[in-house]
C-alpha cells in the first residue's frame, strides 16, 4: 500500500508510474487545492467602486464588509449606494429563506436605524440588493441578506419580475460552471410603487431611488479572478427605472458599465486592468438571457 504523500525517491518514482498509468490522481501526492473547485471568494475582488471606508466621518460612503457581501451605505438616504458579492456554487445550498428583516447593528452608534416598519404601507417592496437566494448554503448566510442595510425601496413589478428574472439567470450561469461577481445599486430620487409616486419613506429618512442597476461579471471557476477578466469576458449590465410598469424582460434594460459609471460617479471593476476595462465597460451585452 502506497502512502498518500511522497517521502522517498523510490516512492516518488512509484507514484509517478501510477499517475502515468491512471491508477491514482495527482491529489494523492499533493496538498494543493483543486483550482477548479468552487470557493467563496472576496466580495470586493474586482474593486471598491466608491473607495468606501469605515470612517464614521464619511456617513454617505460608509463601508460595511460582511462574509456574505460588502456595501457602501449612505446614512442620509437610508439605503446602500452599492452592494458587491461573489457567487459560486459554494454559496448555494438548501437553507430556507429566513425573512428576518432587521436593523444592522454594525452601523455606528447614533445613526438612524431603518426598520422593516419604515416600508410598511409604502407601496414599495423591501428590495434586496444581494438576493436571499444567492446565499442559501447556511442559515446565517441567508439571514444576513435581510439586514436593512442590504435593502432598497423597489417598485413591486421591478423587484418581483424584472429583477428576479436576472437573479434567476445568474444562478443558471453558476449551474453551468461559472462564478460571478455582482455589483448592484441605485441612484436618483423618486419612484412609482403600487401606491403611486414617492420620493422618500419613513418621514424622509429613506430615499426612494429613481433607478436600480446591476453589473454581472461572468468567469469560469478558477483562481486569481481579477487577472482572469479579459477583453472577451462577458459582462452584463442593466439599468432600470424604479417604476411599477416595468417590462418583466430584463434584457430590454441592458446598458454599458460606462453608462452606469457616468450616471453614478462610481468606478466599477477598478481592480481589473485599465486596458481590459476600456473594452468590457464600453460594450453592451447581447448574450443569451436564459
Amino acid at each position: 500500500m502506497f502512502l498518500p504523500f511522497c517521502t522517498t525517491l523510490s516512492l516518488r518514482r512509484a507514484l509517478r508510474f501510477l499517475l502515468l498509468a491512471g491508477l491514482v490522481s495527482a491529489s494523492a501526492c499533493t496538498d494543493e487545492p483543486d483550482p477548479t473547485a468552487p470557493t467563496r471568494d472576496d466580495n470586493l475582488a474586482l474593486g471598491n467602486p466608491s473607495g468606501a471606508t469605515t470612517d464614521e466621518k464619511q456617513p454617505t460612503n460608509y463601508l460595511l464588509s460582511k462574509p456574505q457581501f460588502a456595501l457602501s451605505y449612505h446614512r442620509d438616504r437610508g439605503i446602500p449606494n452599492w452592494v458587491s458579492w461573489h457567487l459560486s456554487s459554494a454559496w448555494l445550498g438548501s437553507a430556507p429563506r429566513q425573512d428576518d428583516f432587521r436593523t444592522d447593528a454594525a452601523l455606528p452608534r447614533g445613526w438612524y436605524q431603518v426598520t422593516t416598519g419604515s416600508y410598511t404601507g409604502s407601496g414599495f417592496d423591501r428590495g434586496h440588493n444581494c438576493p436571499s437566494a444567492d446565499r442559501t448554503r447556511t442559515l446565517d448566510d441567508n439571514s444576513a441578506t435581510f439586514l436593512m442595510t442590504n435593502i432598497m425601496p423597489q417598485a413591486p413589478t421591478n423587484n418581483q419580475r424584472t429583477w428576479v428574472g436576472l437573479e434567476n439567470y445568474c444562478r443558471t450561469l453558476v449551474d453551468q460552471g461559472n462564478e460571478l461577481y455582482i455589483i448592484c445599486g441605485s441612484y436618483g430620487r423618486g419612484g412609482t410603487g403600487s401606491n403611486g409616486y414617492a420620493t422618500t419613506l419613513d418621514d424622509g429618512r429613506v430615499t426612494v431611488p429613481a433607478r436600480c442597476w446591476k453589473v454581472v461579471v461572468v468567469l469560469q471557476v478558477g483562481t486569481d479572478d481579477a487577472r482572469r477578466v479579459f477583453a472577451d469576458t462577458r459582462v452584463i449590465a442593466i439599468n432600470t427605472p424604479n417604476r411599477n410598469d416595468l417590462n418583466s424582460d430584463w434584457a430590454g434594460y441592458r446598458t454599458s458599465v460606462d453608462a452606469i459609471e457616468q450616471a453614478t460617479g462610481l468606478d466599477l471593476l477598478s481592480a481589473v486592468s485599465t486596458a481590459v476595462q476600456a473594452t468590457i465597460e464600453a460594450r453592451v451585452d447581447n448574450g443569451p438571457t436564459q
